[in-house]
């Protein structure tokens, strides 16, 4: 096989059973190679699953003596194809449960062969017939997790639980030095598409569940999720400490912008206050981008580009906050402008967070 035509396939797997060894054998009759696998810490019980492994289908495996998770399993699986096989189009991951047919994984190549540049994923149909198979956990959890990448990063996906994933090799590179040990980091994988400008293209595969409820899954609903949603979480947090940071920068110039204008332009009739204001405004939105940009979003995007975005919708929430503050004022029973203000400021800071994410960043 030519070198720059391999497509390592890699199946990580925890305390794997008989589903393990069969989806081995048809990918070794379909000749769909070569084959990597991951010992995620099973234990010594389980050892013979793996010898049979490598002595019948000729499989690689790579072993952690304990439990580290699936995705330091999948960079580990990624370093060693990228050192044995450099100039390889890519990797297929799969799960070891018998969900991954060898048809749906050669689908899944040949998408890659043909978009060698994109992240391929091989998409579940949730309306299909036969969806009754899947469980309720999943269902929930996906649905969940598409409206949140839909509406924070503009990511239009259908399955974003599916570990059946065709992954270019420049793209594997870089997946290695991003944070996520475990099953939060296949939901990180699909941000940093985003981030890189990876197209993502999507084949439907066969939904295969043993049933929906003794369906197997090492897969743990509240922890996990807890990991995953931490993801978007941290950004959010991220962006509440460079807001709140930035309100500070701008009163402490405003004060001492008034402190140094105003025995000089009092005295002429200057309007001081205002000159604070917009001095001290526009040195706290330079520090508000900056942070954005290097530290909260990451951004890879131009700065001219960002900077023009970045004051379009400064410009647009300041008038906003004008506008609905004056209607809230004055339409409903608050007493102060203040208290009118803080909610409205507050909803408009959650947008503001969506739009940036999208548009600006």
């Amino acid at each position: 096989m030519k070198t720059q035509m391999i497509i390592p396939v890699i199946i990580p797997t925890f305390e794997p059973d008989e589903r393990f060894l069969h989806i081995l054998s048809e990918l070794v009759m379909q000749n769909i190679g070569p084959l990597i696998v991951v010992d995620d810490g099973s234990g010594m019980g389980y050892k013979d699953f793996f010898r049979k492994a490598e002595i019948i289908y000729h499989t690689t495996v790579l072993v952690h003596e304990v439990n580290k998770g699936k995705g330091r399993a999948l960079k580990d699986a990624f370093q060693y194809c990228l050192e044995n096989w450099p100039n390889m189009v890519g990797c297929i991951t799969a799960d070891s449960d018998g969900q991954h047919t060898s048809r749906s994984i050669m689908e899944c190549r040949r998408a890659l062969l043909d978009n060698p540049s994109s992240l391929v994923l091989g998409v579940r149909n949730f309306l299909a017939e036969g969806k009754e198979q899947i469980p309720a956990k999943s269902m929930f959890g996906n649905r969940l997790t598409c409206r949140v990448l839909h509406r924070l990063y503009g990511i239009h996906i259908t399955d974003t639980q599916t570990g059946l994933r065709a992954i270019p090799a420049e793209f594997m590179r870089y997946l290695l030095h991003i944070k996520g040990e475990r099953f939060e980091f296949e939901t990180q994988m699909l941000i940093e598409t985003k981030r890189e400008g990876i197209s993502i293209c999507e084949v439907p595969i066969e939904i295969i569940y043993d049933s929906k409820d003794n369906h197997s899954t090492h897969f743990r609903p509240i922890v996990d999720s807890i990991r995953i949603y931490k993801l978007f979480g941290a950004e959010f947090g991220k962006f509440m400490l460079s807001g709140f940071s930035s309100a500070i920068v701008d009163l402490t110039l405003f004060g001492l912008f008034c402190r140094l204008l105003r025995s000089g332009m009092q005295a002429q009739g200057g309007y001081y206050i205002m000159l604070a204001t917009i001095s001290a405004r526009l040195i706290s939105a330079v520090y508000n981008y900056s942070v954005n940009y290097f530290l909260v979003f990451k951004s890879r995007k131009k700065h001219i580009k960002s900077i023009l975005k970045y004051v379009f919708v400064a410009v647009v929430q300041m008038i906003c906050s004008g506008v609905f503050t004056e209607l809230f004022f004055r339409l409903l029973p608050v007493q102060t402008e203040l208290a009118a203000k803080v909610p409205i400021d507050a909803i408009l800071f959650l947008f503001s967070y969506i739009i940036q994410r999208r548009l600006v960043y």
